[in-house]
Parts: C-alpha cells; structure tokens; sequence
C-alpha cells in the first residue's frame, strides 16, 4: 500500500499536465498510474509516426464501437492513447483550439469560469509559440507549437485554390477569427513530436514528489462513504493499493473516464443495473452526451508524374526521405496527418465557420464496409481534401457492458443523427469539390476518384458519406461540466463529481460541447485551468 495527497489515472494529455502543475511547489505527493508503457517507441517521436501509432495496440487501445445506424451500420475504430501521453504520443499532431465562442457557449451552458476571457491566459500559459508572440499566445509553455519545416508544392496550390474559392487566407486560426486556410502549426520541436510527456512529464521526472507507475491499469476506486480515498490497480499480475489523502484524479479521457466511474457503481441506476454493477452513487448523465467529429475524405488523382506522399512513403524515396530527416530533421518524416486546414460556414448567418477541412497530398484504400483504421497509400499520385462538421448535433453514449473493468465498454457514436449534421457535412463536400476546381489546382489535377466524378444529387452525396466517413478522433463530453441542478452534468466547473468528494474528473470528457476543432490543446487547457483549482482548494484548506 502507497500513500499520496493526488492519485492520478491516466497519464495522458491532461495527466502530465497535472502531474506537472501539482508537484511544483513540492508541497504535494502525486502518483501519476498509466495502463500503457513508457513512450519508447521510436514512432512516438518521429511526426509521420503517428501513421503507425494509430494502429499499434502496444501504445494505442484501439476501441472498436457498436454498429452504427447512421453510417451504414459499419463497426469504427477509435484509436486512444495507452503510453505515457496519452493520445499526444500517438495523434496527428495538430495543434487548434476551436473558436473562443465555443468557451462562451460553455459558460452559457453552466460551465461558469470558462468563457472565452477565461480559458484565454491558460491556452497562452501552455504554449510555447515558435513563430507567433502576442496577446493570444504564449512563449514560454512547456507545450512547443511550430510551423511545418517542409512544405510541398501541391498543399502551396490548394492555399491559393482556397483564396481563389472565397476563403480568407488567415495564418493564425487561433486568433481572432478562424475562418480561412492556411497551413497547420504543429506540436512539434525541433523535428519531434512535443506531446504532454515530452513538455509536461519529462521535465518532472526528478522530482522526489513525483512517483509514475506504467502498466499500471486501475481496477476500482476505493471510497469511505461518499469519499473517494484511493484506487487498486493491476500491475505485473499482482494488485497495488494506492491511498489518496486528497483526491483522485480521473485522466482517462473520454472513453475510459465514464467507463471506470460505472465500474464503480458511479451512473445511472438503469445503465448500472443492466451490466450487473451496484449503484454506489446515482449520477445519471455519466457516459451520455457523446460527440465526434465525422469526417468523409474527398479524394482526387492528380496527373501522372506528381510526386505526393503516396510516393515519397515508398521504395528508394522513404529512404532518401530517412537519410535527410536523420540529417536535417526535416522532410517527409516530419509532416503531420495534415498539411493544410480550412475553415468555412457553410451556410448564411452563422456566426462563425461550423466546416473543418484537413487537407493532404496524399489518398488511402478506405474500406468500404468497416473501418479498420489500417489505410494503405495508393500507389498513385493523389490530393484529399477531407471535411467534417465542427459543431454535431448529434449525441451517442459510452457504457459499460459488464462490472469487469478491464472490459471494453460499448461505444455508441450515433452520427449522422440530426438533420443538421446530414446538411452540413453535404454542403462540406460539395464545396471541397469546388476548391478542387479551381485554377491553382488545374496544372495538377486530373479528375475526382472518391466520389466518382460526375454530378450527385444531396440525396446520393449523404448515402456515400454514410458509407466512407468515419471518426477523426475526437470523442468529448461524456463527463460533462455543469451546474448542480443540472442532472445530466456529471462534474461542477472544478472537475469535481456532483455529489461525492474527493473524486475529479479532468479530461475530454468535461467539455459541455465539442470545440469547432481539434481537441489536444483544448484538453490540456482543461488540465491547466484545473490544476489552479486544485491546488487553490488545498490551500483554502489548509489555511481552515
């Protein structure tokens, strides 16, 4: 048995964040648990690595959700961190923070303290901007956020394809506005990829305040009455105790935070008793109110003779590709999952773009029936230019099947529910096609091959993205914060679970809705505004 003031579960992009935050001062005692192992795996730290990452099941838990009715009842997988990182060690590397009037509309939903104004000084206390130095961003945060070394000349033509189809050119998205297209910046620094571990955890290490444990996966938490006092976790085959004097900490993200809350009898009565676990503590909206983003990938050849990703990743040119990154540390090696993002509204009145694209020199073999998460590169010289709607409407739930908790839970994305995340994601692809014709992409293009070209009524385009899009990764909300009153808030603006102490929640799982982007650094915003209340609760108590 260990005894400590701050047990954390999951040392992921928010757990390095805290176990940071919360061992500076040297006051506090923190375990940081991590099912997965360290992250020494040589494609962890390479960017193109993440095209491995995302399959591995040694660093990645490769969730597979329940058929889904609106995507022609295709099974997707759902790679999720399991490393130290979390998913930052095994992501695309795409450093967005969603629109500030997705903070405002948390706060609008009972998330009090988490407006625009108040997110704003902790997205700029984690970065460390390489090239941008202002009031919206940061310089000196533990997480590095850089532009591409390597550029390539059909992602420069799409940029001007995209002007030349209305689009603002707009080199900072996480400013003021984030309509436009421009290249991604990444988390990145100086050729490697920057995850939590690397900025937040690494840094850490020596301090004697800080223990980490990997392949350490937490079974239950321990409670005297409506406490939570500690966790048993598993480890080398054995059973570890772990007291918490002051709280335990879940970082599990969205999918393995609700799932070991209901475990441990904490959700709603119904969905407990059907798995067969006890209701220790009824909390209805745990595993509800699941969001994604749903992405199609528009692709299109390009002329014979370009040279795109497809070839660069094979034969005599990966390796020439190698040799200059081990030489350089720039290249083909260091490219993220996409080169350039745009923003768009895809419709009258909107008060801000609800239209991602992520767009790549490069085309996959996608399964057409089940979403295996192994996409091979053709052979061939391609463009994709990949849309999903930033702002769904529709809401699945995560839950568990069995009190067994090494067991996966049953993930139920249902996209495609809501009217309007058909008519949005329609719209996205019709205009990616307009992008493609632009003059910019003429020199290049040869014709669209996913859809086949030719004319598609609305009608055909939603049962094609029905049957080729899939997750981008970016499950949020199952946790969510909320007032008290609120019966479907699982946590208070705190992190801390309605009705119980000693228990946080900090992850993806606390957003109210899902940011109109990509959500690695909205997460460790989250673990950074936290930490601060955390560490203020400790204070106020131990001046009481």
């Amino acid at each position: 048995m260990m005894d400590f003031d701050y047990v954390i579960v999951g040392a992921g992009s928010a757990g390095c964040v805290l176990a940071n935050r919360l061992t500076a001062d040297g006051r506090h005692r923190v375990l940081l648990l991590e099912a997965g192992p360290k992250d020494w795996n040589p494609m962890i730290h390479i960017p193109v690595g993440y095209s491995t990452t995302l399959k591995d099941p040694s660093v990645n838990w490769l969730y597979e959700t329940e058929p889904d009715p609106g995507s022609m009842d295709r099974v997707h997988v759902w790679p999720r961190g399991k490393v130290l990182g979390g998913s930052s060690s095994i992501n695309g590397l795409l450093y967005v923070r969603g629109q500030m009037a997705d903070y405002d509309n948390w706060a609008q939903l009972g998330a009090t303290g988490w407006s625009s104004s108040d997110v704003l000084p902790y997205f700029r206390r984690a970065e460390a901007n390489e090239r941008l130095s202002d009031d919206l961003h940061g310089t000196d945060g533990p997480l590095n956020v850089s532009d591409a070394t390597t550029r390539h000349p059909v992602s420069d033509a799409v940029v001007e394809a995209g002007v030349q189809a209305g689009l603002p050119f707009n080199d900072d998205v996480n400013g003021e506005v984030q309509d436009g297209i421009s290249y991604f910046q990444l988390t990145v620094k100086n050729g490697r990829r920057w995850s939590t571990a690397q900025g937040y955890l690494k840094p850490a290490l020596n301090r004697r305040n800080l223990h980490v444990e990997t392949e350490a996966h937490v079974a239950s938490i321990l409670f005297d009455g409506k406490r939570a006092t500690g966790v048993t976790y598993r480890q080398d085959g054995r059973t570890v105790t772990a007291m918490a004097r002051r709280e335990v900490i879940l970082c599990g993200g969205a999918v393995n935070s609700p799932q070991l809350l209901e475990v441990n009898g904490i959700g709603d009565p119904e969905v407990l008793k059907a798995a067969g676990i006890d209701v220790r503590h009824a909390l209805p909206g745990v595993g509800k109110n699941l969001q994604d983003h749903f992405v199609v990938s528009v692709q299109f050849r390009l002329k014979p003779g370009t040279i795109t990703v497809n070839q660069l990743s094979k034969g005599w040119r990966v390796m020439v590709e190698a040799l200059k990154y081990a030489a350089t540390r720039k290249g083909l090696l260091t490219l993220s999952a996409a080169h350039v993002q745009a923003y768009w509204r895809s419709r009258p009145g909107l008060s801000g773009p609800d239209v991602q694209y992520h767009i790549l020199p490069a085309t996959v073999n996608i399964p057409k029936y089940r979403d295996t998460g192994v996409w091979e590169l053709e052979d061939e010289s391609g463009l994709t230019i990949a849309p999903c709607q930033l702002r769904p409407e529709s809401r699945g739930t995560i839950h568990v099947k069995s009190p067994d908790p090494f067991a996966a839970p049953a993930i139920r994305p249902n996209y495609l529910a809501d009217p309007i995340d058909q008519r949005t994601i329609v719209e996205g692809v019709k205009f990616a096609s307009v992008i493609a014709a632009q003059d910019a992409l003429k020199p290049w293009m040869e014709h669209r091959i996913d859809p086949a070209d030719g004319a598609m009524g609305d009608d055909e385009i939603l049962s094609w993205v029905r049957e080729r899009g899939s997750t981008i990764y970016h499950p949020v909300g199952t946790c969510r914060m909320g007032q008290a009153s609120d019966t479907g808030a699982v946590v208070d603006p705190q992190g801390r679970v309605h009705g119980l102490s000693g228990l946080r929640v900090v992850d993806a799982s606390v957003m109210p809705r899902l940011v109109s982007g990509n959500t690695n650094a909205p997460t460790i915003m989250i673990a950074e505004k936290i930490s601060d209340s955390i560490l203020a609760d400790a204070k106020a108590e131990a001046a009481a």
